[in-house]
């Protein structure tokens, strides 16, 4: 999964052998466990036991020794990760008496590749209960794997103040993990037209608008966002210095009575559309065209699954959209380029120029001006 994705061309093939096809079918099929297993090596240290090891491996018995993990529950979950290539054995094991374990290259990447670690501890703690219930989310076009964390919401934006700590930290670790990675390449192109007022919709910790004003000593920033979420915000502004250049907007962008800030010289959007179907996207750009000045530029940064480098990413994020349908809000998911632009120009934009490869996590930064 690490080729180079040129276009969308990689899709329309299928060229895997039936034999490789059913051992994928397999992967599959044993997925929840096969995850768990993983989640088990992580938190009982077997994974770093064996790492620490090198190259000259490990045994079942020493690692039981280390970890006060019995013999089997060691034996059971690295024979796993040998099917997985997690594990692997070392050159000198020629018998089940002396086989010795070591990290294979995915499981490197399970232990110190930030991006991998990021999205499995998000999955363990915000997608793998609610998950069962896909399929009645598909159905309902309602998250309804958000129940395992209460009654109480409609979507998971209502519920981030009030999610047990562990699971709260997991979510925001995935959502600046992203967009975070591509703000040293955005500023320059932001600050290029010198904003002196931003709207940052969907502003969320206020990250950006602290970006944004450490980075231009003029501008402010007024951030739009749910109660909980601007609460947090002002906390992390005067935090970082800048209470009197950061404001808040309490509102839902969707209710009707939800008014923004007028004639701003840029409005921005950081993974924020993901969040919302087609139809409320062009709905809410509707909304943000009413509040725009002739001059206003709109800037939206979002991962596009079909801009991304490597086929891995973008397998990330068409799993990321399951999160959205089972967990956040039923109705959303990651876009595609053409998708999203087309729902941005509806309501009345045209877009100005568009910035792929921003980051590491490979954003686009799409820049629309509004047809008057």
């Amino acid at each position: 999964m690490d080729n180079i994705l040129a276009d969308i061309e990689w899709y329309k093939n299928d060229n895997i052998k039936a034999i490789e096809a059913k051992v994928e079918a397999q992967k599959i099929a044993f997925s929840p466990l096969t995850f768990q297993a993983v989640q088990a090596l992580r938190s009982l240290s077997i994974l770093q036991i064996i790492e620490d090891a090198g190259d000259n491996g490990i045994s079942a018995f020493d690692i039981s020794q280390k970890t006060g993990v019995s013999e089997y529950g060691v034996k059971v979950l690295c024979e796993m990760a040998l099917g997985m290539k997690v594990l692997c054995l070392s050159k000198d094991s020629t018998s089940v008496q002396n086989e010795k374990y070591m990290l294979g290259k995915t499981g490197w990447m399970i232990l110190e590749d930030n991006l991998t670690k990021t999205n499995f501890d998000f999955v363990n703690d915000i997608c793998y209960k609610g998950a069962f219930y896909l399929a009645e989310s598909i159905k309902t076009g309602k998250p309804e794997g958000l129940k395992v964390f209460g009654d109480k919401w409609t979507t998971i934006y209502e519920a981030l103040s009030s999610l047990p700590e562990k699971e709260k930290t997991s979510w925001f670790a995935f959502d600046h993990f992203y967009s975070d990675i591509a703000f040293p390449e955005a500023l320059p192109i932001v600050f290029a037209g010198k904003p002196r007022h931003i709207v940052d919709i969907g502003g969320n910790t206020a990250k950006w608008s602290i970006a944004c004003c450490s980075y231009d000593a003029d501008v402010t920033m007024t951030i739009v966002d749910l109660p909980g979420q601007t609460a947090v915000a002002e906390q992390n502004a005067r935090k970082a210095g800048f209470a009197q250049r950061i404001h808040t907007y309490n509102g839902n962008i969707l209710d009707a009575q939800t008014v923004l800030p007028q004639q701003p010289d840029a409005v921005w959007m950081s993974q924020f559309l993901d969040c919302f179907s087609l139809k409320q996207i062009t709905k809410i750009l509707r909304k943000v065209h009413e509040c725009a000045s002739r001059s206003t530029l709109v800037y939206v940064l979002e991962p596009l699954w079909d801009k991304q480098k490597f086929l891995g990413e973008s397998y990330a994020l068409q799993a990321t959209s399951l999160y959205f349908t089972c967990m956040a809000n039923g109705n959303s998911k990651m876009y595609r380029y053409e998708e999203l632009v087309n729902a941005i120009e509806t309501a009345g934009f045209e877009l100005k120029t568009a910035h792929h490869n921003l980051g590491s996590n490979s954003y686009s930064l799409l820049v629309f001006k509004p047809c008057m």
